[in-house]
């Protein structure tokens, strides 16, 4: 009968007679809530007024299964997409089009291999913003976090790096409590005749795991192609990651983040020279830098989890016109609760605001969940709205299957 069918849908006998282990999986999370981002340095006019969002908060949809080679080895594949519920398109809160939604494989996807040496993949992959053990409240719990915790600066200084399509991705193999991820990603394989095709991003992230304690660090170093005159844009991010659970699903953790945009960086990047007037120094050869640092706390009262988080981004550094640098910091904090209603089930409610200085535009673009758009690239407060404070809080609702 497999033969049969095989030869009737043009597929081999062999592939339908082989095993397979195939999960499907996935996640709803939306609810209810209202932003504004008021108090601009330009006035009034360059405020988002408050409004009432019914929003979706990264859901998704993922395929994922291994088959068993024989001799420890496995194959594994994975297939993650992200899917907007509210909206039923791939935009996000304030309309710009969220490229992590709408496609397959939109999130994360990869083939590879693995055994007892690690785990090798090739597609699209998690590199460097993610703070894994140290922090999971955005990502898993609610709708939204500290921007800075995953290196999401306003005013141009974002490290650009979140997942990364075309990446040859490394996992080893824990040993003494310590892990290891090495990516590596061409930036040159979409490049026209005649331009330069030798733009790369490498990263590293190694976890630690000592009893209660835990740490990490993050590097990435994105490069773009050499222009036919100027200077190589590069972005590159460091970030340090520690914390301490001192009761079941309870945590204190501290997390440093540095971002050095050299020749227009990351914005250069992804959108070429029109993103400089997202730039605090117009100056495409300045090498800027930005740093933050921040807390989150982390408790579980039974079936009851709390969640408080603060964070402070300094003044960008290296602005070649005087003054460019002056009051481009920021300071955000958030308060949440959440109540599991089983393992798969969660209701929550949050509060969190960013306070921009009055040369900065820090926004939640994390999950595209800002109702602002910068120049239909990415989104967040746009260069006229520096100084305003974005605002959400709501509740919501989260589903695992």
């Amino acid at each position: 009968m497999a033969f049969a069918v095989a030869f009737a849908l043009g597929v081999p006998a062999l592939a339908l007679a082989q095993s397979s282990n195939v999960q499907i999986y996935g996640r709803l999370n939306l609810g209810l809530d209202r932003y504004s981002a008021t108090g601009a340095t330009a006035g009034s006019a360059a405020d988002f007024k408050s409004r009432t969002r019914v929003y979706d908060a990264a859901s998704r949809l993922g395929f994922t299964g291994s088959e068993d080679l024989g001799n420890g080895l496995k194959a594994v594949f994975l297939m993650e997409s992200g899917v907007n519920v509210d909206n039923g398109s791939n935009t996000g809160q304030q309309g710009v089009a969220n490229p992590f939604t709408g496609f397959l494989s939109s999130r994360v996807g990869h083939v590879g291999l693995q055994g007892n040496w690690g785990l090798l993949t090739f597609g699209k992959s998690n590199v460097w913003w993610a703070n894994y053990a140290q922090e999971q409240v955005s990502a898993n719990f609610i709708a939204a976090g500290m921007p800075s915790f995953n290196g999401l600066f306003g005013r141009g200084m974002g490290v650009g790096v979140t997942r990364v399509t075309n990446t040859l991705q490394y996992t080893s193999p824990t040993m003494s409590g310590v892990s290891a991820i090495v990516s590596y990603s061409p930036n040159g394989e979409a490049s026209a005749a005649g331009a330069n095709a030798d733009g790369r991003l490498l990263a590293l992230t190694v976890h630690g795991q000592w009893g209660p304690f835990g740490a990490g660090y993050d590097w990435v170093k994105n490069r773009g192609n050499a222009p036919a005159a100027g200077s190589t844009p590069v972005s590159t991010g460091n970030k340090l990651r520690a914390g301490m659970y001192y009761a079941p699903g309870s945590q204190v953790s501290l997390i440093w983040v540095k971002t050095v945009q050299d020749n227009g960086g990351a914005l250069a990047i992804i959108a070429g020279p029109a993103a400089f007037a997202l730039l605090p120094d117009p100056t495409p050869t300045a090498s800027l830098s930005q740093t933050s640092w921040g807390l989150n706390w982390e408790h579980t009262f039974g079936s009851v989890q709390g969640f408080a988080q603060w964070a402070k981004v300094n003044n960008i550094t290296g602005c070649v016109i005087a003054g460019r640098c002056d009051n481009t910091g920021a300071t955000s904090w958030l308060l949440a609760a959440r109540y599991n209603f089983s393992k798969r089930t969660g209701a929550y409610v949050q509060y969190t605001t960013v306070s921009n200085a009055s040369n900065y535009n820090m926004d939640y673009s994390g999950g595209w969940m800002t109702s602002a758009g910068t120049l239909g690239l990415l989104p967040g407060l746009p260069p006229g709205s520096v100084g305003a404070d974005p605002k959400m809080y709501g509740i919501g609702i989260m589903h695992n299957f």
